[in-house]
């Protein structure tokens, strides 16, 4: 009897990938891998020593800490024990599933982690396993390293940051073959997603001179004045540290004082002028503000020697003048955000030294005085790192700004590198367009001098905190001098400017402070127009 075929029953119809269209991919790879190999390979001369030093460095604390765990091998016992009971509870609750119960969770992942929001990380069996496998192991093994014992306080955060590197780049989230939504996307593209992600990884490979910079953002989506920093002004004054721009003001009557914007020197100035609708310096000048900003230099090698000095007195000092000159007033009121904010303080206690107070009020957004608890970034402040760093700028005179922002990521592995590692070369989708990411990658360089001194004076020793701590022309900066009525704005999740250390720095000025913590991060929590009503 002949077998009946079920008409309803449909495979997927798999489509093949162009034949014309591959070779015409590879020839591109061929050419351009050429050209990437022998740029890379020309910067390993100055930066791969250096390099390698850091990594024998770390390597050498890695091997420490294994000689540690297994001379208790009775604890490591447990551990591994421990591991197994996992492992065989996870496959019990398997085993019903598989049958087609629900599957029941044995860990969950943190909090907040967005790897997993794909619906197949849960429904399906067999992701579900693949990913509750990976969180018990990596609990496991962050656990072991946080319980080792015989390490002082900074070498053990050290371990458990870069262990959390190595966990974090393991996921199985990061793999085409057991990540879900790329597996599906294969499929129903015929592979045109690992295709588009080898054209992107090509593309930033290429503009990285070799190494990966990775776009979190469609570059090409904005221009300056066009759709970002689009508030009307002008510049009214420069030296060879910087711009001053003034901004137009938008209301009939205006306020008699101005106000001085200091923005960080780490990024471009535009942070405060985004979109209009997310722009502080339009929300100023809307309320009868007339804004006066600083638009710091992007320093070359002809820069090398530049301090910190040089910042405060072309910067805020010469600015007061300049502001004078204009508008005929003598003070006015100052908001500096991070780095910009540091340097807001310092000019305070400058002007409260030399008895000539000119600012009236000072905003801090997300800034650090006392660097006691810098938190993660402290894995990046101690001796060789610091020596490691300075024999780099030595060559170029300056700090190359991917390599900040670089750091910045590593902070937030999963967020700011493992998403659009996901999203441009394994889902081999564009980047979407994003004012504030577009800003981020716009990095700036920072002097030799002025890095190395930031560096050792506020984060190593952290030397501003105290009397004197650090002289500056000329004058020793003493914070407690400074009476100026202060705002302090904060923000929880903030991996760059930790909370609890920008609010140890408020309690440093002997004038009247308010200390405010916000929602969000670094970035997203002070650019946070009132629109939003978050």
């Amino acid at each position: 009897m002949a077998e009946q075929k079920n008409p309803e029953l449909k495979l997927p119809e798999i489509k093949m990938p162009d034949l014309a269209q591959m070779a015409q991919l590879f020839s591109l790879i061929a050419e351009k891998s050429q050209v990437i190999v022998k740029d890379f390979l020309s910067r390993q001369s100055t930066d791969g020593a250096h390099d390698m030093k850091d990594t024998m460095t770390l390597g050498k604390s890695f091997m420490e800490m294994t000689q540690k765990i297994m001379a208790d091998p009775a604890k490591l016992a447990q551990a591994q024990m421990d591991l197994w009971r996992g492992y065989m509870d996870l496959w019990q609750k398997t085993l019903p599933a598989m049958l087609g119960q629900p599957m029941e969770s044995v860990v969950r992942e943190p909090k907040g982690d967005k790897r997993f929001k794909h619906d197949d990380w849960q429904d399906n069996v067999l992701f579900s396993y693949i990913k509750q496998s990976y969180l018990l192991t990596a609990d496991w093994i962050q656990d072991m390293v946080a319980n080792v014992e015989g390490f002082d306080d900074k070498t053990k955060k050290k371990l458990q940051f870069y262990t959390r590197q190595f966990v974090d780049a393991l996921s199985p989230s990061n793999f085409a073959m057991t990540n879900p939504e790329v597996v599906r996307a294969t499929i129903e593209s015929s592979g045109q997603n690992l295709i588009n992600g080898l054209k992107n990884m090509l593309s930033d490979l290429e503009r990285g001179k070799g190494k990966l910079s990775m776009r979190m953002t469609d570059l090409d989506a904005f221009e300056l004045g066009k759709n970002v920093a689009t508030t009307p002004g002008k510049v009214i004054y420069q030296n060879e540290m910087m711009q001053l721009l003034q901004y137009d003001c938008g209301t009939s009557d205006v306020f008699k004082r101005p106000l001085l914007i200091f923005p960080p020197w780490i990024n471009k100035f535009y942070i405060m002028d985004l979109r209009p609708k997310n722009s502080l310096i339009k929300w100023c000048v809307d309320q009868g503000f007339t804004v006066f900003l600083m638009s710091w230099i992007n320093p070359d090698e002809k820069m090398a020697e530049k301090a910190f000095d040089d910042y405060l007195k072309d910067g805020p000092l010469a600015a007061l003048e300049a502001i004078e000159q204009a508008t005929g007033e003598y003070e006015v009121n100052a908001l500096g955000y991070c780095l910009g904010g540091t340097l807001l303080s310092v000019t305070n206690a400058y002007l409260a030294a030399q008895g000539t107070p000119r600012i009236t009020s000072g905003t801090h957004l997300t800034t650090m005085l006392d660097f006691a608890q810098p938190g993660e970034l402290e894995v990046f402040i101690e001796e060789e790192q610091i020596a490691s760093l300075e024999k780099r700028m030595e060559l170029k005179g300056y700090l190359d700004g991917s390599e900040m922002a670089t750091t910045f990521s590593m902070l937030r592995a999963n967020d700011l590198i493992w998403s659009f590692f996901i999203s441009n070369y394994l889902l081999g989708k564009d980047p979407f367009p994003f004012d504030l990411l577009y800003w981020n990658s716009d990095s700036t360089r920072m002097p030799a001098k002025m890095h190395s001194f930031y560096l050792r004076n506020l984060y190593q020793h952290n030397r501003l905190k105290d009397p004197g701590g650090i002289t500056l022309l000329g004058t020793p900066i003493d914070l407690s001098k400074v009476k100026v009525p202060a705002y302090f704005l904060s923000a929880i999740e903030d991996h760059i400017a930790p909370w609890t250390s920008t609010y140890s720095g408020s309690l440093l000025f002997t004038g009247l402070v308010k200390f405010v913590l916000s929602g969000s991060g670094h970035i997203a929590g002070p650019i946070n127009p009132p629109a939003a009503n978050k």
